[in-house]
């Protein structure tokens, strides 16, 4: 959303530069309650499914790829599984073909799991991986502890870090639609008739069984979701029609996307001096964000921050996230922010590229140019930067912290945002300050002199800009494109 659309509140505290230090602060304060124990006991009801993380082991299967490749898996998971307030106690690998259709890990390792869940006092087991119902309830009924797999764990996280109205609704609908086809077998309660005067109209011979409770939470869930996808449906409305009035100005969009703490919010505060909130942590930016800058030459461009990507995305978020994801598409230029000091900073692209063709191919929309930006060069290893510069030759190397690189990679941005730019010389006479003020709000100017007819400017517009400025065009040998 732009300032402009945003509650005047909000726009408010999004341009002050300490509501960045103020959210991270408030966030900081939420703590879980340590000491209160988690293990199953009775799981008829549906709720306990809440995340309450404390002391987590973490599990996954290493199917493909190198064993650094397979650990640095698991540490992303730790990241997350600290992200959502808990504290890793202990992980396990197992190499295997596939996962286990019984238990994910086997019953063998499942074992293995359960003495190191006792020696460790961990309360909640955490799977690199999604679990169907069955391997769930099979696993915890080793473990004896509650399970959770990595798409709960990422939807826990986007619950905690949602902020706006849409944002809150697109992680709610993301919920709803994980947790309806996993009711089924959460207990042997879940099995009983409601009885009485549920489903009848009642009296003596009339009364029925009624509803189970398993089919009410269901009933319950498809109207929930229902009605979110019509809340959300109404959003996407209200943000197509923000949309399409930026479009009808030539102010060129640029969308910031990538891996998650790659360090896009603090690209967009570099670029733009936005106050936007920094933290250290995994999806620390839900809600898309849009600031206006100007770039050296003196055109006005429109910064968007978008949500980030990760390693197996839940194909839930996507679908909930779609119109957030839509801003991507439709700029005109992506800055694609890759974490330099990552272990496996190709990776990240692949899955971030991933998740945007698949938006691209069903909105039938064009794909943005992409230009890849290299972050955190000042804590990267230089013999992965040295990599990453033979694979991306045309990436440019910055460090939003130090501010190292960014001159060049203002310089490209001018660069795309200039391609398409008409080189022509205008005469506007005095009696039209707007034009003038028009053409340094939407062009580049190159060189500007007054005349005894008016003011003589050179400059770089958009074609739709110079076409609409065509009576004040004068015959110069240098028109043409820039």
């Amino acid at each position: 959303m732009t300032i402009d659309d945003a509650a005047p509140d909000r726009a408010t505290r999004d341009h002050d530069p300490s509501v960045g230090d103020f959210q991270l602060e408030e966030r900081s304060s939420l703590r879980r309650v340590v000491g209160l124990s988690t293990e199953l006991q009775d799981v008829n009801d549906a709720e306990y499914r809440k995340l309450r993380l404390e002391r987590v082991v973490l599990v996954g299967v290493w199917t493909e790829g190198t064993s650094a490749q397979a650990e640095a898996a698991m540490a992303e998971l730790a990241q997350l599984a600290e992200t959502a307030g808990s504290e890793v106690c202990d992980a396990l690998i197992q190499r295997r073909d596939k996962p286990d259709p019984a238990t994910y890990i086997g019953s063998g390792k499942a074992k293995t799991l359960k003495d190191v869940i006792v020696a460790t006092g961990a309360d909640t087991v955490i799977c690199d991986g999604e679990l169907t119902p069955g391997q769930l309830i099979a696993l915890e009924k080793v473990v004896n502890v509650k399970v959770i797999d990595r798409t709960a764990l990422i939807l826990d996280i986007f619950a905690q870090h949602a902020t706006s109205r849409e944002g809150k609704a697109q992680v709610s609908l993301a919920q709803m639609e994980y947790m309806l086809p996993r009711l089924r077998g959460w207990g042997e309660a879940l099995s009983r008739q409601a009885g009485g005067r549920a489903g009848s109209n009642g009296g003596v011979g009339l009364r029925g069984p009624g509803e189970t409770k398993i089919e009410t939470d269901r009933r319950r869930i498809r109207e929930r979701t229902a009605r979110l996808r019509r809340e959300i449906k109404g959003m996407k409305q209200a943000r197509d029609t923000k949309r399409h009035r930026r479009r009808a100005t030539p102010v060129p969009s640029i969308a910031i996307a990538g891996y998650t703490n790659a360090g896009k919010s603090s690209l967009l505060n570099r670029l733009t001096g936005a106050g936007v909130l920094v933290q250290n942590a995994l999806f620390a930016t839900l809600d898309p964000t849009t600031r206006r800058a100007e770039l050296p030459d003196g055109r006005v461009v429109v910064f968007t921050d978008t949500v980030g990507f990760v390693r197996h995305l839940p194909t839930q978020l996507v679908e909930a996230f779609r119109s957030t994801l839509e801003e991507v598409v439709d700029s005109e230029l992506l800055l694609h922010v890759v974490d330099g000091s990552d272990t496996f900073p190709l990776r990240q692209i692949e899955a971030v590229r991933t998740v945007i063709n698949d938006v691209v191919e069903e909105q039938h929309a064009q794909r943005p140019r992409e230009l890849v930006v290299i972050n955190k060069i000042d804590a990267a290893d230089p013999v992965v930067l040295t990599e990453l510069h033979h694979a991306l030759p045309d990436a440019v190397f910055v460090s939003a912290a130090t501010g190292q690189g960014f001159d060049e990679l203002l310089e490209r941005i001018m660069e795309v945002v200039a391609s398409g730019d008409t080189r022509v010389t205008l005469e506007i006479p005095f009696t039209r300050g707007d034009v003038v003020a028009r053409v340094h709000a939407e062009g580049a100017v190159i060189a500007e002199d007054h005349t005894t007819d008016g003011t003589r400017i050179e400059v770089r517009l958009p074609a739709s800009v110079a076409g609409e400025l065509g009576e004040y065009r004068v015959a110069d040998q240098r028109d043409g494109v820039a």
